[in-house]
């Protein structure tokens, strides 16, 4: 796995506050992470959550799995990687890993469930499925 053969990946490095006493990054803060990973990734192919919201659609995510493989600590370098795919109609997986620099060793894999929603229900994700390259 190199940064180059996936499709989106983003940069960062650990800040002392992200660490718990065991001098490793809390796992909640690998969410945060993937979290900013993605809405970068949806920036980056023109996806405003702004302009959705104000449209009357949001995103919202359903479902988080993350499988913990090694842990990160202060001061590493890693990046997070983001790849799609539609499951049915209403929602889109974001597979999503994380890989410590320069190694490359894999620390996390996720996959997140979102869906489109207006009114607080599920619904097609419409022009988003467009803008993201998941037309069937």
């Amino acid at each position: 796995m190199t940064e180059e053969k996936v499709p989106y990946n983003l940069r960062f490095v650990v800040r002392d506050y992200e660490c718990d006493l065991q001098g490793v990054v809390n796992n909640a803060n690998y969410q945060h992470y993937l979290e900013h990973a993605r809405n970068e990734f949806l920036i980056s192919k023109g996806v405003s959550f702004v302009e959705l919201h104000d449209e009357g659609t949001d995103l919202i995510i359903t479902k988080v799995e993350i499988e913990y493989k090694y842990p990160l600590k202060s001061r590493d370098e890693f990046f997070v990687t983001v790849n799609i795919q539609r499951e049915g109609n209403a929602r889109i997986l974001f597979i999503q890993d994380i890989y410590r620099l320069p190694d490359l060793k894999l620390i996390v894999k996720s996959k997140v469930t979102g869906v489109a929603t207006k009114k607080g229900k599920p619904v097609p994700p419409g022009n988003l499925i467009f803008k993201l390259g998941l037309e069937i």
